[in-house]
């Protein structure tokens, strides 16, 4: 049976629509910030403005009593990161982790797993960019335990156009991949 010709058309039409209208909720409807929700511990992923100050600030206001700051550089040493962002050392010492394994989101989440798994915590406030929440916390999800309460503690940001466009599709191709079991 032969198919209509404008079928391909109206199902690349509709996919097309589809991809749209999610990149504009994707857009216009970016995670916030948490309020003060106390958590057992706070994760920081790098590679953003503003992420690494939150959660301190959570640590400070003893929202959280741990903090992992996830996918540090390994040139990075422990001192000068206290002295770059103003923790004391004893407060560093007791309840600052800084994490060199993690390389992008997913090794981020595993990062995290580990570390949430060899301190039992059961509440975890992930921090993050606004425009990279949504894609952190879905690996965060996969990969941690079921019982996990994320609470999702989005930085503002101005996002461009492109980190948005880039975002969004990273997001569509994480589903994808978890949907196809990789």
């Amino acid at each position: 049976m032969r198919k209509p010709p404008g079928l391909f058309r109206r199902l690349f039409a509709s996919a097309l629509l589809v991809w749209a209208l999610g990149f504009l909720w994707f857009a216009l409807a970016l995670p916030q910030p948490a309020g003060d929700v106390r958590t057992d511990g706070v994760v920081a992923l790098t590679g953003g403005g503003g992420r690494i100050p939150r959660a301190f600030e959570v640590l400070r206001r003893k929202l959280a009593d741990k903090v992992l700051i996830s996918g540090v550089d390994s040139e990075v040493r422990p001192r000068e990161f206290a002295a770059q962002y103003k923790v004391p050392p004893r407060l560093f010492a007791c309840c600052v982790t800084l994490g060199y394994e993690s390389v992008d989101t997913r090794s981020n989440a595993q990062e995290t797993v580990r570390w949430i798994a060899a301190r039992k915590i059961g509440s975890v406030r992930l921090v993050t960019t606004d425009w990279h929440m949504r894609r952190a916390a879905l690996d965060l999800r996969l990969a941690g335990p079921k019982d996990l309460v994320i609470v999702e503690d989005a930085v503002r940001s101005r996002p461009s156009f492109k980190v948005l466009f880039v975002e969004y599709n990273k997001l569509i191709a994480r589903v994808v991949a978890w949907a196809a079991g990789w």
